[in-house]
């Protein structure tokens, strides 16, 4: 063990951040991990029928498998030039992340995710891909 106070540092629990943790947990009181499933599936699925409508043929390629016992709750999609492609749009507000060497990743969180966000990604993703407005 630590000599003085340090000890404490490494065993004990900091109460302040142990009551924020408490505080963040109440959000699931309630809630099944069924019903936050099923709520993670639908937006992922929602996602991919958005993008198709609005992202033009061959732009992107999901590479999110379909088949929802091998889908979590995130959407790959491929495309030329995904870094950019996401910096552009963590520049509109649309928060996912790039792999190389070209997979654009977004990630529905199915407690706070609305449909409506689902929605405008997709439709930000298109506007980004074709250099317009979105059509649909």
């Amino acid at each position: 063990p630590a000599e003085g106070a340090a000890r404490g540092r490494v065993g004990t629990p900091d109460i302040l951040s142990m009551l924020a943790l408490d505080a963040a947990l109440d959000v699931w009181d309630g809630v099944s991990i069924e019903s936050v499933r099923a709520k993670s599936l639908a937006l992922t699925d929602f996602f991919l029928r958005c993008v198709a409508a609005y992202v033009p043929a061959g732009l992107v390629e999901s590479v999110t498998p379909a088949a929802h016992a091998e889908r979590g709750s995130q959407v790959a999609l491929r495309c030329p030039d995904a870094g950019e492609v996401m910096a552009e749009l963590i520049r509109r507000g649309i928060v996912g992340d790039y792999r190389r060497p070209d997979v654009l990743r977004f990630g529905f969180t199915p407690l706070y995710t609305r449909f409506a966000d689902a929605e405008r990604a997709a439709r930000v993703l298109a506007e980004v891909l074709t250099g317009g407005a979105a059509e649909g």
